[in-house]
């Protein structure tokens, strides 16, 4: 209530912890139990719906008419689901929370981003985690996407063939729902293809970045 009065923004992750949830079908379950609600006690509150991971939140934005939720979209799970993760061996750099759910949600939000609804914007979710931490029998929650971002972001935008909607989603939608003044300083990306470093040294060991070894095709000029 506080928050809606004075005018700040909530900014949530929308994932139920019981243990009895499964961990594929927490963030549904939030939807359900916690924003709903949440929404039409304080309607006056701006919400964003952190790194969304399914159809369902998807679907959530889109049908809701207040005005007042947003969502931001990962440059993980929109190029990955959990089959990238789990088959054929575990590949521990591609587990974060939320986790990577089925081909049919990856598919869900690509095609959020690709209607060019200003409620969807970027938001990274970069979590950086050393190597050592995410190689591990219980290893850290987290992608660590910010060394190249801008052009994994940029290789989705293009094979879904919607660069022209590229601007929008990393510069405009977000700063438009928050109320905020556009930035009026450019970047420029090239289509220069470039390879992920293996790993990034940190001060007590590495990290590996997402997409690691492979091949960017757009970079920062």
């Amino acid at each position: 209530e506080a928050m809606a009065e004075c005018g700040m923004l909530l900014l949530v992750h929308g994932e139920v912890t019981d243990g009895d949830i499964d961990i594929f079908d927490r963030e549904k379950v939030f939807l359900e139990r916690v924003l709903a609600p949440t929404l039409a006690d304080f309607p006056n509150l701006k919400v964003v719906l952190e790194h969304i991971t399914t159809a369902d939140s998807a679907e959530f934005v889109r049908s809701h008419t207040g005005g007042n939720l947003g969502a931001t979209l990962t440059p993980q799970h929109l190029m990955y689901n959990r089959n990238n993760m789990l088959v054929g061996g575990i590949r521990p750099h591609l587990y974060c929370l939320p986790i990577l759910k089925r081909n049919k949600h990856q598919q869900a939000l690509r095609e959020a981003v690709a209607s060019g609804d200003p409620r969807f914007f970027l938001g990274t979710d970069s979590a950086p985690h050393a190597q050592d931490k995410k190689e591990a029998a219980c290893g850290c929650a987290g992608c660590y996407s910010a060394y190249g971002a801008i052009g994994l972001y940029a290789d989705i935008f293009e094979e879904l063939g919607i660069l022209d909607k590229f601007e929008a989603f990393a510069s405009h939608n977000g700063a438009d729902f928050y109320g905020l003044p556009r930035n009026t300083d450019t970047i420029t990306l090239v289509r220069e293809p470039w390879t992920m470093p293996e790993s990034l040294p940190l001060a007590d060991g590495h990290i590996v970045p997402l997409k690691a070894g492979e091949t960017v095709h757009w970079r920062m000029a």
